[in-house]
């Protein structure tokens, strides 16, 4: 761009001086032809640098996703291809042999059935021996009520027999009364051993009948939320096997390309953590320019900026500042027991990033991992000469075109 201005400067110099002669050609004016391009073009790259600041160094950052498979098992599928395909989120990676997972579900349904049932036996069981619970203190009740009416009896014969024999004392009772009379006492006493008796079995049936309801409770177990304990162990592990069952299916997580595909249909996967299978790079990623720190003061988010990469010879990507990112290493202090070292040289002032917003138009523009670039941010400062920088970069992508190798 300066040796264009520097062109249209000398046609019109040519013009007036020796074209048309306007002017004389002295030592004056030959001084002030010479001082006006150099004090000219070193003020308006200094305003250019400050309103519409530049960077050489512009990256585009992509996070890579490592695919590592959730469960072990024989690759039976590979649908995806590795390189310049888009893989859509919830498009399936790869399958694994389901038959052993799917035999774990099955097991796990059938024990699940035969839990449910035996549960619902106990429980009718439990049913049965609270009724008999209730049967035995019903049978209590009656023999209680059946020893208090025999001993009221036997209290009132008792009394009866101390009568007869007072009035058989005294000649005034008849004998036959009296004997009568004790051989109700021994009746009513011979009643009331067996109805103590009828008590006494009564109660047992109850102890009986209560530890054949705690023992029946104690094989229904604890509840866990509302069901069984033993239930909700075999649901839990049948939820889990449907989980693994899924799992031999693996799905993209996001818009991505797939990368470093060395799986193939018939490969184990062994389910390691850091055994990853396929490394996917995400479609959208982030753009991002590093600045001097004195060209950002007049920079803000929202700015216009555009954007040459050279895998795009020819385009200029639009976009806006989205945010600068106000860190960077040599301002971090980490923790540790060693006092900070400011070295022999002093160490030069790193740079900040800035982070684009690429604009809707060229959002579907292919932008590769580690793609570089130039980078251009106009300022809300000073617009009519951000022509020159706009210029400067159109001319950079064109630029791009040219390959400067000589094998």
């Amino acid at each position: 761009m300066e040796v264009l201005l520097l062109g249209i400067y000398s046609f019109f110099v040519w013009l007036i001086f020796f074209k048309f002669k306007w002017l004389p050609w002295n030592t004056a004016t030959q001084v002030t032809v010479a001082m006006i391009p150099i004090i000219g073009l070193t003020v308006l790259i200094l305003t250019l640098n400050v309103v519409a600041p530049s960077s050489a160094d512009v990256r585009v950052y992509k996070y890579t996703i490592p695919i590592v498979s959730q469960v072990k098992g024989r690759v039976i599928e590979v649908p995806v291809e590795e390189g310049n395909r888009l893989v859509k989120r919830g498009d399936v990676l790869f399958r694994i042999d389901p038959t052993p997972y799917q035999l774990e579900v099955n097991t796990l349904e059938a024990q699940l059935a035969n839990a449910t049932a035996s549960q619902r036996e106990l429980e009718e069981s439990q049913k049965g021996a609270k009724a008999k619970i209730d049967e035995t203190r019903g049978a209590i009740v009656q023999a209680t009520s059946r020893t208090r009416e025999v001993s009221a009896k036997l209290d009132l014969a008792l009394k009866r027999v101390a009568q007869y024999r007072e009035l058989a004392a005294t000649g005034a009772g008849n004998k036959f009364d009296l004997e009568r009379t004790e051989a109700d006492v021994k009746e009513l006493e011979g009643q009331l051993a067996a109805a103590r008796s009828s008590e006494v079995q009564a109660r047992a049936a109850e102890g009986q009948a209560m530890a054949s309801e705690r023992q029946i409770q104690q094989k229904l177990g604890a509840r866990v939320k509302g069901e069984y304990a033993q239930i909700a162990q075999v649901r839990a592990q049948l939820e889990n096997a449907k989980w693994q069952l899924d799992q031999t299916t693996t799905i993209s997580p996001c818009d991505c390309y797939v990368i470093n595909l060395q799986l193939r249909a018939g490969a184990f996967v062994a389910g390691i953590p850091f055994n990853a299978v396929m490394t996917l790079v995400e479609a959208d990623g982030q753009v991002v320019a590093f600045y001097n720190q004195n060209e950002l003061y007049k920079v803000e988010p929202g700015n216009e900026a555009e954007l040459a990469f050279e895998t795009i010879p020819g385009r200029v990507i639009k976009g806006k500042v989205d945010s600068i990112i106000w860190a960077q290493g040599l301002g971090q202090l980490p923790a540790s027991g060693t006092i900070p070292m400011t070295g022999v040289v002093a160490t030069p002032p790193g740079r900040f990033a800035v982070k684009f917003d690429i604009a809707d138009r060229d959002k579907t523009q292919f932008l590769a991992a580690g793609a570089a670039g130039h980078a251009a941010i106009y300022t809300d400062h000073a617009h009519a000469i951000h022509i020159i920088r706009k210029v400067i970069i159109r001319v950079g992508s064109y630029l791009n075109y040219l390959i400067l190798k000589l094998h």
